[in-house]
Protein backbone atom coordinates (compact mmCIF):
# COMPACT_ATOMS: atom_id res chain seq x y z
CA UNK A 1 0.00 0.00 0.00
CA UNK A 2 1.59 3.81 -0.96
CA UNK A 3 0.47 6.17 0.75
CA UNK A 4 0.92 9.73 -0.40
CA UNK A 5 0.88 12.50 1.64
CA UNK A 6 -1.72 15.53 0.45
CA UNK A 7 -0.93 17.89 3.00
CA UNK A 8 1.62 19.98 1.00
CA UNK A 9 -0.71 22.09 -1.17
CA UNK A 10 -1.57 25.62 -1.30
CA UNK A 11 -5.33 24.95 -1.53
CA UNK A 12 -4.81 24.91 2.28
CA UNK A 13 -4.85 28.55 3.62
CA UNK A 14 -1.61 27.28 6.13
CA UNK A 15 -0.01 26.30 3.81
CA UNK A 16 -0.44 28.71 1.44
CA UNK A 17 0.55 31.41 3.83
CA UNK A 18 3.71 29.48 4.51
CA UNK A 19 4.58 29.24 1.00
CA UNK A 20 3.90 33.41 0.14
CA UNK A 21 6.04 34.11 3.35
CA UNK A 22 8.78 31.50 2.99
CA UNK A 23 8.20 29.79 6.10
CA UNK A 24 10.36 26.89 5.53
CA UNK A 25 9.32 25.92 9.32
CA UNK A 26 6.32 25.30 9.22
CA UNK A 27 6.27 23.71 5.62
CA UNK A 28 9.33 21.28 7.28
CA UNK A 29 6.83 20.52 10.28
CA UNK A 30 4.24 19.21 7.92
CA UNK A 31 6.38 17.02 5.68
CA UNK A 32 7.62 15.12 8.70
CA UNK A 33 4.75 14.92 10.25
CA UNK A 34 3.24 13.09 7.06
CA UNK A 35 6.23 10.57 7.08
CA UNK A 36 6.14 9.93 10.32
CA UNK A 37 1.95 9.28 10.22
CA UNK A 38 2.93 6.69 7.75
CA UNK A 39 2.99 8.54 4.34
CA UNK A 40 5.79 6.87 1.45
CA UNK A 41 5.88 9.94 -0.50
CA UNK A 42 5.07 13.62 0.11
CA UNK A 43 3.00 15.50 -2.41
CA UNK A 44 3.92 18.90 -3.75
CA UNK A 45 1.16 20.94 -5.00
CA UNK A 46 1.41 24.93 -5.73
CA UNK A 47 -0.80 24.51 -8.71
CA UNK A 48 -2.90 27.35 -7.53
CA UNK A 49 0.19 30.20 -7.45
CA UNK A 50 -0.23 30.55 -11.35
CA UNK A 51 2.00 33.44 -11.90
CA UNK A 52 4.93 31.88 -9.40
CA UNK A 53 4.64 28.20 -9.39
CA UNK A 54 8.01 27.26 -11.02
CA UNK A 55 9.75 29.29 -8.44
CA UNK A 56 7.56 27.97 -5.40
CA UNK A 57 7.93 24.40 -6.46
CA UNK A 58 11.59 24.87 -6.81
CA UNK A 59 11.09 26.42 -3.01
CA UNK A 60 9.19 23.91 -1.15
CA UNK A 61 10.98 20.86 -2.99
CA UNK A 62 14.44 22.53 -1.87
CA UNK A 63 12.79 22.94 1.94
CA UNK A 64 11.41 19.72 2.22
CA UNK A 65 14.35 17.78 1.07
CA UNK A 66 16.10 20.16 3.79
CA UNK A 67 13.97 18.21 6.47
CA UNK A 68 13.35 14.85 5.56
CA UNK A 69 14.73 12.48 2.94
CA UNK A 70 11.07 11.36 1.22
CA UNK A 71 10.36 10.61 -2.33
CA UNK A 72 8.30 12.51 -3.53
CA UNK A 73 5.08 13.21 -5.61
CA UNK A 74 5.22 16.15 -7.97
CA UNK A 75 1.57 17.83 -8.63
CA UNK A 76 0.69 20.13 -11.26
CA UNK A 77 -0.95 21.07 -14.54
CA UNK A 78 1.96 22.99 -15.37
CA UNK A 79 4.79 20.52 -17.31
CA UNK A 80 7.25 23.20 -16.54
CA UNK A 81 6.37 23.72 -12.64
CA UNK A 82 6.96 19.26 -12.94
CA UNK A 83 9.95 19.61 -14.49
CA UNK A 84 11.01 22.19 -12.04
CA UNK A 85 10.30 20.11 -8.99
CA UNK A 86 12.06 16.70 -10.46
CA UNK A 87 14.67 18.81 -11.67
CA UNK A 88 15.76 18.89 -7.81
CA UNK A 89 13.62 15.93 -6.36
CA UNK A 90 16.67 13.60 -5.21
CA UNK A 91 15.29 10.84 -2.76
CA UNK A 92 13.56 7.63 -4.22
CA UNK A 93 12.35 7.24 -7.26
CA UNK A 94 9.97 10.57 -8.10
CA UNK A 95 6.21 10.38 -8.76
CA UNK A 96 4.40 12.76 -11.59
CA UNK A 97 0.87 13.47 -10.91
CA UNK A 98 -0.29 13.27 -13.91
CA UNK A 99 -0.48 12.21 -17.35
CA UNK A 100 -3.88 11.78 -19.09
CA UNK A 101 -5.24 10.42 -22.67
CA UNK A 102 -5.90 14.53 -23.68
CA UNK A 103 -3.37 14.93 -26.89
CA UNK A 104 -1.24 17.95 -25.40
CA UNK A 105 -1.12 17.05 -22.06
CA UNK A 106 0.64 13.70 -22.74
CA UNK A 107 3.19 15.09 -25.32
CA UNK A 108 4.32 17.50 -22.73
CA UNK A 109 4.59 14.84 -19.67
CA UNK A 110 5.83 11.79 -21.30
CA UNK A 111 9.15 13.23 -21.74
CA UNK A 112 9.40 13.67 -18.10
CA UNK A 113 8.66 10.60 -17.33
CA UNK A 114 10.98 8.92 -19.18
CA UNK A 115 13.82 11.97 -18.59
CA UNK A 116 13.33 11.48 -14.79
CA UNK A 117 12.57 7.91 -14.79
CA UNK A 118 9.72 8.43 -12.67
CA UNK A 119 6.25 6.30 -11.47
CA UNK A 120 3.05 8.19 -12.88
CA UNK A 121 -0.07 8.55 -12.20
CA UNK A 122 -2.40 8.09 -15.26
CA UNK A 123 -5.64 9.83 -14.70
CA UNK A 124 -8.69 8.70 -16.86
CA UNK A 125 -9.41 11.73 -18.65
CA UNK A 126 -8.88 12.26 -22.40
CA UNK A 127 -10.04 14.65 -25.25
CA UNK A 128 -13.83 13.70 -24.62
CA UNK A 129 -13.66 15.02 -21.21
CA UNK A 130 -14.30 13.36 -17.88
CA UNK A 131 -15.83 9.33 -18.44
CA UNK A 132 -18.75 8.80 -16.95
CA UNK A 133 -18.97 4.94 -16.80
CA UNK A 134 -16.23 1.97 -16.18
CA UNK A 135 -16.67 1.21 -19.90
CA UNK A 136 -15.73 4.94 -21.01
CA UNK A 137 -12.29 4.82 -18.10
CA UNK A 138 -11.06 1.47 -19.71
CA UNK A 139 -11.78 3.07 -23.21
CA UNK A 140 -8.70 5.55 -21.15
CA UNK A 141 -7.15 2.82 -19.67
CA UNK A 142 -6.14 0.91 -22.53
CA UNK A 143 -5.15 3.90 -24.69
CA UNK A 144 -3.20 5.20 -22.09
CA UNK A 145 -1.34 1.64 -21.06
CA UNK A 146 -0.57 0.98 -24.81
CA UNK A 147 0.94 4.16 -25.79
CA UNK A 148 2.87 4.54 -21.88
CA UNK A 149 4.06 0.64 -22.16
CA UNK A 150 5.09 1.37 -25.84
CA UNK A 151 7.57 4.47 -24.66
CA UNK A 152 9.33 2.03 -22.32
CA UNK A 153 7.29 2.87 -18.99
CA UNK A 154 7.16 -0.11 -16.70
CA UNK A 155 3.91 -1.62 -15.28
CA UNK A 156 5.44 -1.24 -12.31
CA UNK A 157 5.61 2.69 -12.34
CA UNK A 158 1.91 3.10 -13.95
CA UNK A 159 -0.73 4.16 -11.32
CA UNK A 160 -4.18 4.40 -12.44
CA UNK A 161 -6.60 7.06 -11.31
CA UNK A 162 -9.93 6.03 -11.93
CA UNK A 163 -11.41 9.55 -11.58
CA UNK A 164 -13.19 9.63 -8.10
CA UNK A 165 -16.55 12.00 -8.62
CA UNK A 166 -18.60 13.12 -5.44
CA UNK A 167 -21.53 10.86 -5.33
CA UNK A 168 -23.53 13.59 -4.25
CA UNK A 169 -23.69 15.08 -7.80
CA UNK A 170 -23.57 11.44 -9.35
CA UNK A 171 -25.51 8.65 -7.81
CA UNK A 172 -22.99 5.80 -9.35
CA UNK A 173 -19.73 8.01 -8.75
CA UNK A 174 -18.34 5.48 -6.19
CA UNK A 175 -20.05 2.29 -8.20
CA UNK A 176 -18.39 2.98 -11.57
CA UNK A 177 -15.18 3.74 -9.48
CA UNK A 178 -15.26 0.29 -8.20
CA UNK A 179 -16.06 -1.24 -11.40
CA UNK A 180 -13.24 0.15 -12.98
CA UNK A 181 -10.47 -1.09 -10.08
CA UNK A 182 -12.15 -4.36 -10.94
CA UNK A 183 -11.60 -4.25 -14.95
CA UNK A 184 -7.77 -2.68 -14.65
CA UNK A 185 -6.93 -5.42 -12.09
CA UNK A 186 -8.26 -7.83 -14.32
CA UNK A 187 -6.78 -6.48 -17.53
CA UNK A 188 -3.81 -5.32 -16.16
CA UNK A 189 -2.50 -6.80 -12.88
CA UNK A 190 0.93 -5.46 -12.90
CA UNK A 191 0.09 -1.83 -12.60
CA UNK A 192 -1.13 -0.19 -9.24
CA UNK A 193 -3.61 2.38 -8.29
CA UNK A 194 -3.78 6.30 -7.13
CA UNK A 195 -7.06 8.20 -6.04
CA UNK A 196 -7.49 11.51 -4.42
CA UNK A 197 -10.00 9.36 -2.62
CA UNK A 198 -12.00 12.18 -0.60
CA UNK A 199 -13.64 13.52 -3.59
CA UNK A 200 -16.24 11.10 -3.16
CA UNK A 201 -17.98 12.41 -0.26
CA UNK A 202 -17.79 16.30 -1.27
CA UNK A 203 -20.74 18.26 -0.39
CA UNK A 204 -22.05 15.19 2.17
CA UNK A 205 -21.65 15.53 6.18
CA UNK A 206 -19.77 13.09 8.01
CA UNK A 207 -17.30 13.02 5.09
CA UNK A 208 -14.76 11.11 6.77
CA UNK A 209 -17.08 7.61 7.20
CA UNK A 210 -17.61 8.14 3.47
CA UNK A 211 -14.07 8.47 3.00
CA UNK A 212 -13.32 5.35 5.58
CA UNK A 213 -15.57 2.95 3.90
CA UNK A 214 -14.98 3.56 0.42
CA UNK A 215 -10.96 3.19 1.42
CA UNK A 216 -12.27 -0.54 2.82
CA UNK A 217 -14.48 -0.77 -0.63
CA UNK A 218 -11.74 0.09 -2.95
CA UNK A 219 -8.76 -2.20 -1.52
CA UNK A 220 -10.58 -4.99 -1.38
CA UNK A 221 -10.76 -4.73 -5.24
CA UNK A 222 -7.32 -3.82 -5.58
CA UNK A 223 -6.72 -0.51 -4.59
CA UNK A 224 -3.41 -0.19 -3.51
CA UNK A 225 -2.14 3.69 -3.55
CA UNK A 226 -4.01 6.46 -2.06
CA UNK A 227 -3.49 10.71 -1.70
CA UNK A 228 -4.54 11.43 1.38
CA UNK A 229 -3.96 13.17 4.77
CA UNK A 230 -1.57 10.63 6.57
CA UNK A 231 -2.12 11.97 10.29
CA UNK A 232 -5.80 10.64 10.33
CA UNK A 233 -5.83 8.03 12.49
CA UNK A 234 -8.91 6.31 11.92
CA UNK A 235 -8.46 6.29 7.94
CA UNK A 236 -4.79 4.63 9.03
CA UNK A 237 -6.36 2.66 10.72
CA UNK A 238 -8.74 1.10 8.17
CA UNK A 239 -5.60 1.02 5.86
CA UNK A 240 -3.76 -1.09 8.49
CA UNK A 241 -6.15 -3.18 9.06
CA UNK A 242 -7.35 -3.64 5.60
CA UNK A 243 -3.90 -4.98 4.27
CA UNK A 244 -3.56 -7.14 7.23
CA UNK A 245 -7.36 -8.70 6.31
CA UNK A 246 -6.41 -8.88 2.80
CA UNK A 247 -3.64 -10.97 2.89
CA UNK A 248 -1.15 -8.52 2.21
CA UNK A 249 0.98 -7.46 5.29
CA UNK A 250 3.33 -10.71 6.23
CA UNK A 251 2.67 -12.30 9.68
CA UNK A 252 0.35 -8.89 10.15
CA UNK A 253 3.95 -7.30 10.92
CA UNK A 254 2.38 -3.90 9.40
CA UNK A 255 -0.36 -4.03 11.34
CA UNK A 256 1.77 -4.43 14.54
CA UNK A 257 4.38 -2.11 13.31
CA UNK A 258 1.97 0.63 13.35
CA UNK A 259 0.10 -0.29 16.61
CA UNK A 260 3.39 -0.01 18.54
CA UNK A 261 3.97 3.38 17.19
CA UNK A 262 0.31 4.84 17.64
CA UNK A 263 -0.13 5.43 14.18
CA UNK A 264 -4.03 4.91 14.16
CA UNK A 265 -6.69 4.90 16.37
CA UNK A 266 -9.14 2.05 17.41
Amino acid sequence: MLIVGELINTSRKAVSEAVEGKDAQYIQQVAREQLEAGANYIDVNCGNKVFNEVEYMQWLVTTIQEAVQAPLCIDSPNPQALEAGLALAKYGTPMINSITDEGPRFEAILPLVLKYKAKVVALCMDDHGMPETAADRMRVVDSLYRKLTAAGVKDDDIYFDPLVKPVSSVQTAGVEVLETIKLIKQNYPDVHFMCGLSNVSYGLPNRKVLNRLFVAQTMTLGMDGYILNPTDKSMMGVIYAGATLLGKDDYCMGYLKAHRKGLYEE
